[in-house]
Order: structure tokens, then C-alpha cells, then sequence
């Protein structure tokens, strides 16, 4: 098995991504399973630059290969916000109840449809070779939240295609469409190919 930390502590995440790669040779580590966690300073521009700065940072702690992820929604009518700004939108301590508020806050005064993206950016370092691969899931923000199975925006955003929000998907589904899945299904094939 190939030991791999994920740079991650959010447990939704890890759960996800645990999936994904459970059916593969490698062994998936996240934060959680360390002590002395360096500080992870998110300081980049684009969700590609963040995710790297997370595997950099995890990788040259522990010199065990890291993978890092940055993910967000982009809403067309708020000039492609929040971004890489997403967990944080409402407030550095913001929860995720408090985010979806000020989302929906912000586009009280739009009509809709409030057309939204989710985008995931994989970085794997193992301190030679970088490995990218991003994922996308359009679909719209619907005014009131719904579902359990989700996190972040989750409850929020019905992906194209389907007339509930992610949020009320399954994991099995939500694993079939998300952003998260897609970048990390591509990474996995990457790895694949490269081992």
C-alpha cells in the first residue's frame, strides 16, 4: 500500500475521498492521524494554487506523499464569488449555516436562475512530481436549504439535471456527479498511470 496524507481535517472530505480511492493500492492518511500539524497558510490566488500550498506544506512535515484540495462554489451573478474565499465567506469562523445565509443574502435582489458552479482542485506532491486535476458541477442555488447528507453549500445548490440539492443525494450518488468526485477520480487515474 502506498501511504498518502490527504491535507485535511474536515471529516466530510475524508470521507468522500476515502471512498473514491478505496477500491486502489493506496492508503489514505489525513491530518487527523498527526500531531504537529503545521500551519497551513491559504494565501494563493486560485483554487489550484491553494491546493498545492496544502500538499507542499503536509508533505515537507511529514515527507510522506500529500495531496491537497481547494474547492469552492463560483455564483455567476456575484462576479464568480465566493471562490476560494467559500468557507470563509461569512466571517473567518464562519460556520456553514452562516455561509449559506450570506449567499443567499447576497442574491435576494437577483432573479433567477442563480446559475452556480462547484470547483474542486487536486494537487498530489511527493517532493519530485506534481500531479493537477480539477472537477466541475454546474447547477443553481435554490432559496431554501435542504438535506442532511451534505456540508458547505451542499444544501443549496441543485446540480444540473436533478430537481434536489446535493445535500438529499446519497453519498454513492453525490460520488457520481460532485466536483470533488470528478477531481479526485482523475487524480486516482493519474497515479494509476504514473505507478
Amino acid at each position: 500500500m502506498h501511504k498518502m496524507i490527504f491535507a485535511s481535517r474536515n471529516n466530510g472530505k475524508i470521507k468522500e475521498v476515502t471512498k473514491i480511492l478505496e477500491d486502489s493500492n493506496f492508503e489514505l492518511l489525513s491530518l487527523n492521524d498527526f500531531d504537529n500539524i503545521p500551519n497551513i497558510v491559504e494565501d494563493g490566488e486560485t483554487f489550484e494554487e491553494n491546493a498545492r500550498i496544502k500538499a507542499e506544506t503536509v508533505y515537507k512535515q511529514f515527507s510522506i506523499p500529500a495531496i491537497g484540495d481547494d474547492s469552492g462554489i463560483v455564483v455567476e451573478q456575484l462576479d464568480e464569488k465566493p471562490g476560494i474565499y467559500s468557507a470563509r465567506y461569512a466571517g473567518g469562523n464562519a460556520t456553514d449555516d452562516d455561509n449559506n445565509k450570506k449567499l443567499l443574502m447576497e442574491l435576494r435582489d437577483f432573479p433567477h436562475p442563480h446559475k452556480a458552479k462547484f470547483v474542486c482542485n487536486a494537487v498530489y506532491y511527493d517532493g519530485k512530481q506534481y500531479l493537477t486535476a480539477i472537477g466541475e458541477v454546474k447547477g443553481k442555488i435554490t432559496d431554501i436549504p435542504k438535506g442532511k447528507n451534505g456540508f458547505g453549500y451542499d444544501p443549496l445548490f441543485i446540480p444540473d439535471g436533478y430537481s434536489i440539492t446535493m445535500a438529499e443525494l446519497s453519498l454513492e450518488e453525490k460520488n457520481k456527479i460532485s466536483h470533488r468526485a470528478k477531481a479526485f477520480t482523475l487524480l486516482k487515474r493519474l497515479l494509476l498511470n504514473r505507478s
